[in-house]
């Protein structure tokens, strides 16, 4: 069996890669061979050992969705609008494209939304009749007022696991802040400061180093991080004791190395995520104090709520096995 896997792939969002490396492994576990669509074809082969083809030209993608059994549109966060309405029409145009050729399609864990009303209506006709996973139950509830029943999975990079032998340090706080929402970083600057006056040693990690590097250098943290490297990332995490994450898969990473964590919610994904995982989280701009405290007293999720989106993770490759014989 062979899927196309249609994200955000190849653009060097070590999130976005997270969830490409997790994918691909969980699908050849399930006999099903990965195509991804993806920015950077030839590296995304090289990183992830499966075919890859170019996400932005039809005449690709068409023959791949052709020699195809299914698609799976995610995972991640791609039926939204609020990025650009550009973003929506491809997603949705893949997912056109696989329907006219009679190719079964499946959301696959993403995250749904935010959705002006004009988006609204391009999903409600865009998913009629598509099958669907989501990985929060706001994007579960926002798929049922549209007529689309969901079912609840989790994020494919909760199934990532830390390289063997890591030693931990729990005086050591990884901060992943996100260059374009800049009214996080003043407050950030302050919590960095806060918890290394208390001892703490603070850890800047740039998930989209374009996009993060300066924003994790202006933080005046010890070390900073940049990467592109879903491992390296995650092997960061599980080395330190706390991680406050704008980038909301610096949050996953967490969760899938079992380091407490907070986030701060430019976005409902981050909200729904720890929502579902009953991790603090703040608003931006966040209280500095407040996410300090928290930071430095390490508050923890509810792990058995983090174990249940793993568990639903995994359960969501075989449901998809079952379904798409």
């Amino acid at each position: 069996m062979k899927a196309v896997v249609s994200g955000y792939y190849g653009f060097g969002n070590t999130g976005d890669e997270a969830i490409a490396l997790a994918i691909t492994r969980e699908l050849k576990k399930q006999g099903i061979d990965p195509v991804l669509l993806s920015n950077d074809p030839a590296e995304s082969a090289r990183l992830y050992g499966c075919e890859a083809v170019a996400r932005m030209q039809p005449l690709d993608v068409g023959r791949a969705l052709l020699r195809a059994d299914l698609l799976l549109s995610g995972g991640g966060g791609l039926l939204q609008d609020k990025t650009s309405s550009r973003t929506l029409t491809y997603y949705l145009g893949v997912i056109r494209m696989a329907r006219l050729l009679r190719k079964p399609v499946f959301v696959f864990n993403q995250s749904v939304g935010p959705l002006s009303e004009a988006g609204r209506r391009q999903v409600q006709r865009g998913l009629r009749g598509v099958q669907a996973v989501v990985r929060d139950r706001g994007s579960q509830e926002l798929l049922g007022q549209l007529g689309v029943p969901a079912r609840l999975g989790g994020d494919p990079a909760l199934l990532l696991r830390p390289s063997a032998g890591l030693e931990r340090d729990m005086s050591t706080v990884v901060i992943a802040p996100r260059g374009d929402v800049t009214e996080t970083l003043a407050p950030l600057r302050e919590v960095t400061a806060l918890l290394r006056s208390r001892g703490r040693r603070v850890i800047a990690l740039s998930f989209m180093p374009e996009q993060d590097d300066e924003a994790a250098r202006s933080l005046g943290a010890a070390e900073v991080l940049s990467t592109r490297d879903p491992q390296l990332a995650l092997d960061t995490i599980a080395r330190s004791g706390f991680v406050i994450g704008v980038r909301l898969h610096a949050l996953i990473l967490a969760a899938a190395a079992e380091v407490p964590f907070a986030g701060v919610a430019y976005d409902p994904k981050v909200q729904g995520f720890c929502d579902d995982a009953g991790a603090p989280v703040f608003p931006v701009p966040p209280d500095a104090a407040d996410l300090t405290a928290h930071a430095y007293e390490r508050a923890t999720p509810d792990w058995s709520a983090v174990e249940d989106m793993k568990f639903r993770a995994m359960e969501s490759f075989a449901w998809l096995r079952q379904r798409g014989n």
